[in-house]
């Protein structure tokens, strides 16, 4: 196809956006920027049942948050719209008639409950479900007689008696016989088109060069098909990614793993680890790379490396990519996300010692939540020791080691750096001939108490002079009450 790329993200705005949903927008965005094309938002919200403006807000909050702008859609505008299929029914009314003019489509009648009685039929003979033509080759007279009783009646295609072959860019050939066709509904009787029909006519007025989407609409396609054929509108390609599964290769569900973006958001996850995951979740980068700026997927982004296996989505995996993007991020973007998470445990944020409290914690983080936990014991406020620490609170040396720390550093005025804290850390422990963990896990109890965290100079140097002296203290006190 030499036409420029045009691909879309077609929501329906009935809930939250979940991880397949999130990987499916990915995908047809970073191809769409790696061929330089154009990426367009379209909201399906002819469920008028389910629909709700707030699900749409927060299906664009959450593609604005991973970053995935829109070339044409809701709130940008385009030649081509309107993006909303709600605002667009005259358009499938004006198709659906021409349809019906050329004979590939006729007026059905039937009854739901008649309808219903053929599906029920079909299971019990273990046959596929499928329309009895029973209004197919109905006189217009009988038509009319209907119209005028008040029916109002839904407009189906005619299915053709052949098979359809759908050619796939990630499957390959993808063969449908014709007994699972049958002649399918395209406008319900009050005037509503059906999914398949309003994608059809959408993508191909809209220009769309390929339908990125999910394996699961591998039966839709075979449907969509036939009606660019029978509109006379040139197909696009089509390219069906796997579905994710839960580590046990089970459907994904809420207890394994299935989660929407605005929970990863609530845990803390960068949106830059969570694009980074779900494009490895069955796409691989050439050189087996795993973590990856957003730059680095665009440059490298090819349909051709999409498997067609399904992806099993891994809690730890993302945790560990999210790990290394606390890490590398520029510490200014991590700092502006963390913000929430702290503010609200009861810290300050704008504490101006906050941007090296992060710095300082962030190489064990794996999510944002856990960091008010891990920076606690910087802020001007009692601290609950860890039950392992109180071992080390209790020793016999701990009230001299603490009592000595506090006058050594208060007999120096000035900055404490974490030079100074060492040596002076180092002085106390020959004087009271103890050295390693007897050593630096007393100090550490002292000063945060926990038993574990970064650089313990590092950690007092950022406490500053006064805390650290005031933190002894009290820690001396304690120590003499045991």
């Amino acid at each position: 196809m030499t036409k420029p790329v045009r691909v879309r993200f077609a929501p329906s705005p009935t809930g939250h956006l979940h991880l397949g949903n999130a990987r499916t927008a990915l995908f047809n965005w970073l191809f769409a920027r790696h061929e330089e094309g154009t990426f367009i938002l379209r909201v399906e919200d002819t469920d008028t049942a389910r629909s709700t403006d707030e699900s749409e807000r927060m299906i664009l909050d959450d593609l604005k948050w991973l970053g995935l702008d829109w070339d044409e859609g809701p709130g940008v505008g385009g030649e081509f719209g309107p993006y909303r299929q709600s605002e667009r029914a005259g358009i499938y009314q004006e198709h659906a008639e021409r349809l019906l003019a050329e004979g590939s489509a006729f007026t059905c009648y039937c009854s739901d409950e008649r309808l219903e009685e053929n599906r029920k039929r079909a299971r019990d003979e273990g046959t596929v479900p499928q329309y009895d033509g029973t209004c197919r080759d109905m006189p217009d007279s009988e038509r009319r007689a209907r119209e005028l009783d008040g029916v109002k009646p839904t407009i189906r295609l005619r299915a053709p008696d052949a098979d359809i072959v759908v050619e796939d860019m990630i499957r390959g050939r993808v063969e449908f016989g014709k007994e699972m066709l049958g002649d399918f509904i395209i406008l319900r009787s009050d005037g509503r088109p059906t999914y398949n029909f309003a994608v059809v006519v959408d993508d191909a007025l809209m220009g769309i060069t390929h339908v990125i989407r999910a394996e699961d609409h591998l039966p839709n396609t075979m449907r969509q098909q036939l009606l660019y054929s029978r509109l006379g509108y040139e197909s696009p390609l089509f390219a069906h990614v796997s579905l994710i599964v839960a580590q046990d290769r089970s459907k994904l569900s809420k207890r394994r793993g299935a989660t929407s973006l605005q929970e990863l958001r609530r845990e803390g996850f960068l949106p830059g680890a969570v694009t980074n995951y779900l494009a490895l979740l069955g796409w691989s980068h050439p050189e087996a790379k795993e973590i990856l700026s957003r730059e680095e997927l665009v440059a490298a982004f090819d349909l051709k490396r999409v498997s067609a296996s399904a992806a099993a989505f891994d809690d730890n995996k993302l945790e560990w990519v999210n790990g290394h993007h606390l890490r590398e991020s520029p510490l200014s973007v991590v700092v502006a996300a963390a913000k929430p998470f702290v503010a609200s445990a009861g810290l300050d944020p704008d504490d101006a010692r906050f941007p090296a409290m992060v710095d300082l914690v962030r190489e064990g983080l794996d999510r944002l939540s856990n960091l008010p936990g891990e920076i606690a014991p910087f802020y001007d406020r009692e601290f609950d020791l860890e039950p392992e620490a109180n071992e080390w609170i209790t020793l016999h040396e701990s009230r001299q080691l603490f009592a000595g720390l506090a006058d050594s550093f208060a007999a120096v005025q000035g900055k404490l750096d974490a030079a100074e804290f060492k040596s002076v850390l180092k002085s106390q422990g020959n004087a009271l001939s103890l050295k390693g963990k007897a050593l630096f896990m007393p100090a550490r109890v002292a000063l945060t108490g926990r038993t574990h965290g970064p650089a313990l100079g590092n950690v007092a140097e950022l406490l500053g002079r006064e805390r650290v002296i005031s933190r002894c203290r009290a820690a001396a006190g304690d120590a003499g009450k045991q």
